[in-house]
């Protein structure tokens, strides 16, 4: 049988052959132009395949259904052509597959080209950056999105992966209208483990909306809205359950611990355990639990509980114009916190539904 490398230069396809190799599905492709059947053929018969440098046209996502086994690398300069729509700029689907970034490479999605400081509400539609759709079993490895126009990264309807060092750079959205710009968003996914991430941005570091079985740790959130599950209620799924947050730093973020279920929906939120988080300038709220998101009549609704919600070794800084904790929800129950130190906040505002017989208090 034979090993076909394929190389993409300007346009032209050259096809290599080497010897001695078992089957055609070893073959290693790399692409330096952006060709959808050549991808497409890529897809189909190579190994490994090698995305380098390549420009995606506007309105057009990178979409492999990756066979089983495959290892996509992306290398050097990867971009997007402006266009208004939802996306996702990239949409990978496979089983036991790994994605992967080579040391030189950058996925820079020029999230300014689409920011006019409203994000998802603003007149300039916004497309997701970076999806994994039904992956099993994959890893996905040392990827750099640098300005995502929107959210970042997600994973849904996946099961078994793991996604670690990974870094969203959304540095530039702080002064030139970068909003909604969620590093990681997990839904409908179990299985699924976060780790060794550094996420710089203008809305969640994390935020799991709905899954089972969800570990993230040993990472660094700085900006936007902290390491959130929810928001919660209201879509197809709404059940969050069987989920460790651990070894975490958060800085300069409005939030930091957060559980944020929707007004007036159902589903759970259950065994959410956060442990070994430092806290540092939070700008608004150092914890906060509220069962009103989405609503403006200041209203907790208790469609979507609160249970086994698990506090351990919380401490760090709130700004004096902050809260150091804030709970409004209904429902909620067997809460437990050990060695909860959140200071500096200065305000104290109105809690409503904490367990009875935790001995949590807001200050």
């Amino acid at each position: 049988m034979i090993k076909m490398t394929f190389l993409v230069v300007g346009g032209f396809l050259i096809l290599g052959i080497l010897a001695d190799v078992q089957s055609t599905f070893a073959a290693t492709c790399t692409i330096t132009t952006y060709n959808e059947d050549l991808i497409k053929d890529a897809e189909k018969n190579c190994a490994t395949i090698t995305l380098n440098g390549i420009s995606v046209p506007a309105g057009v996502t990178l979409d492999l259904n990756l066979n089983e086994g495959t290892k996509l690398i992306f290398q050097g300069t990867i971009t997007w052509e402006f266009f208004q729509w939802n996306g996702p700029l990239v949409n990978l689907t496979g089983t036991n597959v790994e994605i992967s970034g080579a040391p030189d490479h950058l996925l820079d999605v020029r999230g300014n080209l689409w920011w006019d400081g409203k994000g998802e509400g603003g007149a300039i539609i916004k497309p997701v950056s970076f999806v994994v759709h039904r992956l099993k079993n994959s890893i996905i490895r040392d990827i750099n999105i640098k300005n995502p126009s929107y959210h970042a990264i997600w994973i849904e309807e996946s099961h078994g992966v793991i996604a670690q060092d990974v870094y969203v750079d959304s540095i530039d959205g702080d002064t030139l209208g970068g909003k909604n710009t969620d590093g990681f968003n997990v839904w409908t996914s179990n299985n699924v483990t976060i780790q060794r991430i550094r996420v710089y941005n203008q809305d969640d570091c994390v935020a799991i909306k709905s899954g089972t079985n969800i570990v993230v740790k040993d990472s660094y959130c700085s900006g936007g809205h902290g390491l959130s599950i929810g928001s919660v209620g209201g879509r197809d799924y709404n059940i969050v359950e069987n989920v460790s947050v651990s070894n975490i730093e958060i800085v300069d973020s409005d939030n930091g611990v957060r559980i944020k279920t929707n007004y007036g929906t159902t589903g759970s939120v259950t065994n959410v355990t956060y442990e070994n988080v430092t806290l540092k300038d939070i700008n608004k709220y150092g914890i906060r639990v509220h069962g009103d998101y989405g609503s403006h009549d200041g209203i907790a609704t208790g469609g979507v509980p609160v249970k086994e919600f698990n506090l351990k070794n919380i401490t760090g800084t709130v700004k004096e114009t902050g809260v150091n904790i804030h709970i409004f929800v209904k429902n909620a129950s067997d809460w437990h916190w050990t060695d909860v130190n959140v200071t500096g906040g200065k305000v104290i505002k109105e809690c409503d539904g904490i367990p009875e017989d935790s001995g949590i208090s807001c200050y």
